[in-house]
């Protein structure tokens, strides 16, 4: 048995529509989809409870808080165990700079998206928030010139 719920193409569409803008009133979202009100709120309901939608976030301008530089940081923990990295991540996500954290393969453990003020705050962020941790053998930093939101995610279509 699938843990996915079998989608038809007004759920497929309903996902796309929200995922373009998730503060639709529902008769909008309804209207564009071609269904009645009713029948959207019961299938928006259906689709949160089979955890395919599974929250709203809203999105701001870091820049327009005073964080104009953002970064990526791939660290390495050494020694990389269960006992070290989790301290590690509930602090990294607990900073006020981190937006995203990754766990990852390859020769870097973590990929951390951060957004600061400047140079200098980012690195004060990695000499004393980082490196400074025993558990963090190295950190490589890219800065991020531009970044695009791209389209709604949604399931593979059957070859």
């Amino acid at each position: 048995m699938s843990d996915n719920p079998a989608l038809d193409p007004v759920d497929l569409e309903i996902l796309r529509l929200l995922q373009n803008d998730a503060r639709m009133t529902n008769r909008d979202l309804a209207a564009a989809a071609g269904i009645a009100p009713s029948t959207c709120l019961d299938r928006v309901a259906r689709l949160r409870r089979a955890g395919v939608i599974v929250g709203q976030r809203l999105r701001v301008d870091p820049a327009k808080l005073g964080r104009g530089l953002e970064a990526l940081l791939m660290v390495q923990v050494r020694p990389h165990r269960r006992e070290l990295i989790g301290p590690f991540v509930e602090r990294v996500r607990g900073l006020a700079e981190s937006r995203a954290l990754f766990h990852l393969t390859g020769p870097d453990d973590y990929l951390v998206h951060v957004a600061v003020a400047d140079t200098a705050d980012l690195q004060r962020l990695v000499l004393d928030e980082f490196t400074s941790r025993p558990e963090v053998a190295r950190v490589e930093t890219r800065l991020i010139f531009q970044q695009w939101e791209c389209g709604p995610l949604l399931p593979y279509e059957p070859a």
